[in-house]
């Protein structure tokens, strides 16, 4: 009996660890500072209970450049009461960068790539709306940053659907 009842409440304790509300898709805006201020586009998509990937397209126009780049991560999303959740996970990226200082004629349009991690806390209304914080340090490899890692901390307002 003592046996049964420990094997249920196991199952009935993992079961409301890894039942999160997580949204099947959600889609908005992400604003950040991160070398400058950046406006992007994002997605997230629902893999499992407690996982799913995001997507951010994003720009940036400077007066001596503009920037674009493509983010992916995939997060492990935590309750932690009601609608507030906290995630974390790893990422990658990449874009292009136009700089508006001609040089000798040479083309100024160069590539970079990134790899970045994500944390972040997040909190699901009744209704179709989700708002996050997350922190996002960024480690580049290329010459478009002054520095190798940049530190991103954006906030997100995204729709929430089926």
């Amino acid at each position: 009996m003592v046996k049964r009842v420990f094997i249920a409440l196991v199952m009935i304790t993992t079961y409301s660890i890894h039942s999160q509300n997580i949204a099947d898709h959600a889609i908005g805006l992400r604003l950040s500072e991160s070398n400058g201020f950046w406006a992007e586009a994002t997605y997230q998509a629902k893999l499992s209970s407690s996982t799913r990937i995001e997507l951010d397209l994003g720009a940036q126009g400077r007066t001596s450049f503009n920037a674009v780049k493509l983010t992916g991560i995939y997060q492990w999303v935590f309750d932690i009461d009601g609608g507030l959740n906290w995630y974390v996970g790893p990422g990658i990226g990449g874009g292009l960068v136009d700089y508006d200082i001609d040089i000798d004629n040479r083309d100024d349009l160069e590539s970079f790539g990134f790899i970045t991690g994500n944390v972040g806390i997040e909190y699901s209304f009744d209704f179709p709306l989700l708002i996050s914080l997350d922190f996002r340090p960024e480690i580049y490899f290329d010459e478009y940053t002054n520095d190798d890692i940049n530190f991103n901390l954006g906030l997100s307002a995204r729709y929430k659907f089926n």
